[in-house]
């Protein structure tokens, strides 16, 4: 079977970005292209234009949601159309909803059986949440591995994505281990590289995976660690960075961990992160 991938799609630069990684990493791919309709449910233009024409309070909800909920099919079948000519099967999804667009995202993808969800790194519309934009609250919630396709990548690095190796960060644990066994079901194919960065790391990752330790001395930061992360991919031409998140808390820095929270930071090459065990 294809793998499954639902992509959150706004029209912006961002989101059409993300569209053309997925199209170059997840080639012939199954899509579901997002967009989520919420407050105040039409773009600033069309309200100007309704305010304008309108008789009433009730009038200008009633039409204001009507004109909007055509927006939203519209720029969904745009994407839609993006992500078929960049190679993908896709189809388009609206969901109607009330914000908190990164949790939505993270509940569609568990919906559809997604493999994976894919958001571009400047979020969608520019909406803020609690504790972040969109693109850190799909990656804080999703149960499914989470690529976040930053914005903008160097001519350099899209050319990367097409049969660069994949780098998956590596300390022997268990969430390490659930990152690469991933990278290697949903990246098919390419050269799966495991770097580990540091001392102490004594496990070491299955064979036929290649790998590449780069030794620190003791007690190096986590933005360290992700820096060189990021570093040895530029070096490698990547096509994207893998790394594992920890635990199951609400909390943000302890479901993400302080590395692949930094990497997601300092990359500038797309970032695969997957839930823990």
């Amino acid at each position: 079977m294809p793998l499954g991938v639902l992509i959150g799609f706004d029209g912006s630069p961002a989101a059409t970005a993300a569209i053309e990684v997925g199209g170059q990493l997840l080639p012939q791919a199954h899509a579901w292209v997002a967009q989520l309709w919420t407050p105040p449910f039409a773009s600033e233009p069309l309200r100007r234009r309704l305010r304008s024409t309108v008789g009433s309070a009730s009038e200008l909800v009633e039409r204001t949601e009507r004109e909007g909920e055509r927006e939203a099919q519209r720029i969904a079948v745009t994407g839609t159309t993006l992500a078929r000519a960049a190679g993908l099967d896709a189809e388009p999804l609206v969901k109607r909803t009330w914000g908190g667009e990164g949790l939505v995202l993270a509940q569609l993808a568990e919906q559809v059986s997604a493999d994976l969800l894919l958001v571009g790194s400047r979020g969608l519309g520019g909406a803020q949440a609690l504790m972040g934009s969109v693109s850190d609250m799909a990656v804080h919630y999703a149960s499914r591995p989470t690529l976040v396709a930053p914005a903008p990548m160097l001519a350099d690095e899209y050319d990367a994505l097409a049969g660069g190796p994949v780098v998956v960060g590596w300390d022997g644990s268990g969430g390490a281990r659930t990152a690469l066994s991933a990278a290697q079901h949903l990246f098919h194919g390419r050269e799966i590289v495991a770097v580990s960065v540091g001392q102490g790391i004594t496990e070491t990752p299955p064979d036929g995976v290649a790998t590449e330790h780069i030794d620190t001395q003791a007690g190096a930061k986590d933005h360290f660690v992700a820096d060189t992360l990021t570093g040895l991919a530029a070096h490698r031409r990547a096509a994207a960075i893998v790394v594992g998140s920890r635990g199951q808390s609400a909390i943000r820095e302890v479901l993400l961990g302080s590395v692949a929270r930094a990497t997601l930071r300092s990359a500038h090459r797309p970032v695969l992160v997957v839930p823990g065990p």
